[in-house]
């Protein structure tokens, strides 16, 4: 839903990408009206190396990527600056560009479930499988008010355990000796807190009483990452003229990023691509609010799984009136609080800069940001080609390679674009030639 008690952020600021450095950020700063210390963050690559001491073991450093802006998003009515920590060019373009041709049919519409995770409690070989599930089934309330005891503080503020699921599950692996297992889903509502230490306490805390009321051994006791009660939905609808290039008329281009879709829907090898695109969005916007991305990334892949063959994340159709319209669906657990979240300066500034007060809020973004980078992906493929906008922009990473400082970047990278040639050798010579007085 929209957030009207908002500040109001406009988020179409045009020639950003041609600002120098500090310009940018002054002017991001601006337009989100972030105090200084977000600034600070961004600065100083968003976490001391006396911080990240105390997160992980052994540390040695840091290691910093990018933090880039994408600008032109509106999600739900609301303008909305996306920072995207992610090193591969051409992701916060993409990103960028398709926000812009988004707007022109609304902007994304998106929602997000309530915060549920799953967490798994194993039986592995009951004596009795089905009379072990049948004393699960009847004792559920009891154990839900069980879990809720082991989360007092997430209780009084509206969330906690909200159901209980029994399922029966048989290892038949061709070859080996077949198993049984029961297992039992604890349902948590962890508001906006990505919740595994939460679902963990409270798996942990039934299990004794799952043995004493089954007289079976638990194994397991651990959260699921296929978070498929926490779901994010994001949709779009862009007239078929706003598609078109110089080249491709736009229903031309509506078509073909329709016929790409189908594609990736028949054919695993191309959907793996195909959410991989989709993954690049998402990632990066997950990275920067300081979330777990390999838990998204690991609930994403196995939901586009979850019906026996792998399909895509995302729809692509064109209705009757030749418009483009977008859909995706994933899980997305996601937090605003908690965990490193409040201890890490630059993930408290990107937060910032995005204006969240919410999990479900955070997840509806991050889905619209799914969506516009594989329209990005698609929209490339059925006009120019993946390579050519890529390519572009991978330039600036072979002028620096080859020493360009200032100045020289961007003309090694005009010399670059304009030959077609992006290799090491052509870089170094067209900085030589500049550097010697030569026209490159």
């Amino acid at each position: 839903m929209a957030n009207t008690a908002l500040p109001m952020v406009d988020s179409r600021l045009p020639g950003l990408h041609r600002l120098p450095l500090l310009e940018r950020r002054a002017a991001v700063a601006v337009a989100a009206d972030l105090p200084p210390e977000a600034i600070d963050a961004w600065a100083s690559g968003g976490l001391d190396v006396a911080t990240a001491d105390r997160l992980v073991e052994n540390v040695v450093g840091t290691f910093a990527l990018p933090v880039g802006v994408a600008v032109n998003f509106r999600v739900n009515g609301r303008d909305v600056l996306v920072p995207m920590v992610v090193e591969e060019p051409s992701v916060v373009a993409a990103a960028s560009n398709m926000a812009r041709l988004a707007r022109t049919g609304g902007g994304f519409v998106a929602e997000a479930d309530p915060s549920v995770m799953i967490g798994q409690i194993e039986i592995p070989s009951p004596r009795d499988p089905k009379a072990c599930a049948a004393v699960l089934e009847a004792m559920r309330d009891s154990l839900v008010a069980l879990g809720n005891e082991r989360l007092p503080e997430l209780v009084a503020m509206g969330g906690g355990v909200r159901g209980i699921e029994v399922r029966w599950v048989r290892y038949d692996e061709p070859g080996q000796p077949a198993e049984e297992r029961v297992v039992l889903h604890v349902h948590v509502d962890c508001l906006d807190a990505m919740g595994a230490n939460m679902v963990n306490t409270v798996v942990e805390g039934l299990a004794p009483e799952v043995e004493a009321l089954t007289g079976d051994t638990v194994g397991l006791r651990i959260l699921s990452n296929l978070a498929d009660r926490r779901l994010a939905r994001a949709r779009v609808a862009i007239p078929a003229s706003a598609l078109g290039t110089p080249r491709y008329p736009g229903p031309v281009v509506a078509q073909g990023i329709a016929s790409a879709w189908r594609f990736a829907w028949s054919d695993p090898y191309r959907a793996a691509t195909h959410n991989k695109g989709v993954l690049n969005g998402v990632d990066a916007v997950v990275l920067a609010t300081g979330n777990d991305w390999r838990a998204v990334e690991a609930g994403a892949h196995a939901f586009a799984a979850r019906h026996g063959t792998y399909r895509p994340l995302t729809t692509w159709r064109v209705d009757e009136t030749g418009a483009l319209l977008g859909t995706i669906e994933l899980p997305l657990q996601l937090g605003t609080v908690g965990g490193t979240l409040r201890v890490r300066p630059g993930v408290r500034a990107n937060l910032a800069l995005m204006g969240v007060r919410s999990a479900r809020e955070l997840a509806e973004i991050v889905a619209a940001v799914g969506l516009a980078q594989n329209l990005g992906a698609l929209r490339a493929l059925a006009t120019s080609g993946i390579q050519e906008g890529h390519m572009r922009l991978h330039a600036r990473s072979v002028a620096l390679l080859a020493g360009a400082e200032g100045d020289e970047v961007e003309t090694v990278v005009a010399r670059l674009v304009k030959d077609g040639d992006f290799s090491d050798a052509r870089a170094s010579a067209v900085l030589a030639d500049l550097r010697a007085g030569d026209d490159p």
